[in-house]
Parts: C-alpha cells; structure tokens; sequence
C-alpha cells in the first residue's frame, strides 16, 4: 500500500511510501514522524496504525490544520 507524504514546498509534487520504507526507516531510528497529504484516506492510515500497533509500536495519528479552509490539514503519524 502506498501512500502520498505532505508538499513541503507549493510547487513540489506529492511523493509516495510504501509500508515497507516506513519499517526501514524504522530499522534506523527507533521513532520517527511522518507527514501525510490529506487525499489520504483516514481508514487506510488507520489500518497503518493498527499495522505497526500489532508489530509493538506506539503510535499517535492526528489531524494537523494550517489554515482556516476545512481542507486545509494534513495527517501526522508519530511512530515510537
């Protein structure tokens, strides 16, 4: 399952991760956060946590707003 990181800059294209780059990540550090653009489905991230849940991590999912728009938000997902 892939799925699509936050913009850091407006004009940069969206870039994708699959699950098994977030474990090697993992491999590296011990805890790490991601940011993910909100055309990510909720109930697909959800299935992320529940993933790295069962593999004995702590994990945190939060909706981050940066804007007054209703659309203006993006996904934190904090893995320790």
């Amino acid at each position: 399952m892939e799925f699509k990181l936050a913009k850091t800059k407006l004009t940069s294209k969206n870039k994708t991760i699959k699950i098994e780059d977030i474990e090697k990540e993992l491999q590296k550090d011990k805890q790490k956060i991601f940011y993910f653009d909100a055309d990510n489905a909720h109930k697909d991230l959800l299935a992320l946590v529940e993933s790295f849940e069962e593999k004995g991590f702590s994990v945190y999912l939060r909706e981050v707003r940066f804007g007054l728009d209703e659309d203006d938000f993006m996904y934190e997902l904090h893995i320790l």
